[in-house]
């Protein structure tokens, strides 16, 4: 008797991928406890440019700067970029361009804009002698290889890790001693590992959300970011309406959405607040949605699901979030028979 051999999707594949990826960019990119980055030192701000899974990682990567680099950084849609009247242009910025296919056009417009007012320019990209590539003083390679997916993932997870390795890079120029960081970054891929192993539960919250076709996520602080993308994750594959915003604000009239009766998804990078915990636990006796946590719970809260890759390292859990978000809207748009790899409408290059 012969058995059909399981057909896996180019999107389930690239996820399991991205431990043995971010594994090989820390070999490549770090020596001990030195980071082996090319970049100008005389930097004090920060501009990152991006859209899509992109600009969410650059909008995490924003933070990340502020709360360790003690620098000023920013994050900015390619299109919204290209709406600007003027370019800050002083001599101590560093514009720093990120996409996968190193040929989003609006991102590619707006490095050639920034280079208009002859500021220094970095790229981040998955693909070396891209038009990107040539055009930016500084590069970054993801080391990620081809992403077949349109949803990106390995690509994503790469991104986050070049950066996240370019602020400590510029956390040691400023004297912060980031030995901590590092070793922690180096125990990275067996946390994503990890992660795989949770696929289980993750399957049963799919299912459960495969039901609705509304879906709230919330986070605070830092995991805003992490947030949006998993909104983003959900929506482009599995097409249900989505939505992240931070909880402080979420309280402040949108919360009435809930009366619609869909779940709301909270994402923590670390222990809850005063605030996060009261927050919810108003949702719930407000609305009483199903709430699922994507990260550290708290027993204070009545949460329906928690979906948890422990482990201190808030960077580490990061990543640890971002891998259980892809694998549930992978989950999830398989329960509703969508094609994860082609959902449509949607192509891997914006032109």
């Amino acid at each position: 008797m012969f058995f059909k051999k399981k057909q896996i999707s180019g999107m389930e594949r690239e996820i399991f991928e991205q431990a043995d990826i971010l594994e090989h960019i820390l070999d490549v990119s770090t020596d001990n406890n030195s980071i082996l980055l090319d970049v100008p030192t005389d930097i004090a701000k920060v501009v990152l440019v991006a859209s899509g899974s992109s600009y969410n990682c650059a909008r995490y990567i924003a933070d990340l700067f502020g709360n360790i680099a003690d620098m000023e950084a920013r994050a900015i849609y390619s299109s919204e970029f290209l709406l600007k009247s003027a370019v800050p242009h002083d001599n101590n910025i560093l514009y720093v361009f990120i996409t996968q296919s190193g040929e989003t056009t609006d991102t590619n417009k707006a490095l050639v804009r920034a280079k208009e007012y002859e500021v220094r320019t970095l790229c981040v990209t998955n693909k070396k002698d891209s038009t990107i590539w040539q055009a930016s003083d500084y590069k970054i390679e993801c080391h990620a290889g081809e992403e077949r997916s349109i949803a990106a993932t390995k690509s994503l997870t790469a991104q986050m890790l070049c950066l996240t390795l370019l602020v400590l890079k510029y956390a040691s120029l400023k004297g912060v001693n980031t030995d901590d960081y590092l070793q922690n970054l180096k125990k990275l891929p067996d946390y994503i590992r990890k992660t795989y192993n949770n696929r289980e539960q993750i399957k049963k919250v799919a299912h459960f959300l495969s039901k609705y076709k509304n879906l709230a996520v919330t986070a605070d602080g830092i995991s805003y970011a992490l947030a949006k993308e998993v909104s983003l994750k959900v929506k482009e594959t599995s097409y249900i309406n989505t939505f992240a915003m931070l909880l402080g604000e979420f309280m402040h009239g949108h919360v009435a959405v809930l009366n619609n009766k869909f779940p709301l998804i909270y994402i923590s990078d670390g222990d809850l607040s005063y605030s996060a915990i009261k927050n919810l636990n108003k949702i719930k006796s407000d609305y009483n949605p199903p709430i699922c946590i994507i990260g550290n719970s708290n027993e204070k809260i009545d949460f329906n699901f928690n979906l948890n890759t422990e482990c201190e390292c808030k960077i580490v859990k990061s990543f640890c979030i971002i891998v259980t978000a892809q694998l549930l809207a992978l989950e999830t748009a398989l329960y509703l028979k969508r094609n994860v790899d082609k959902p449509r409408g949607l192509n891997k290059v914006v032109v």
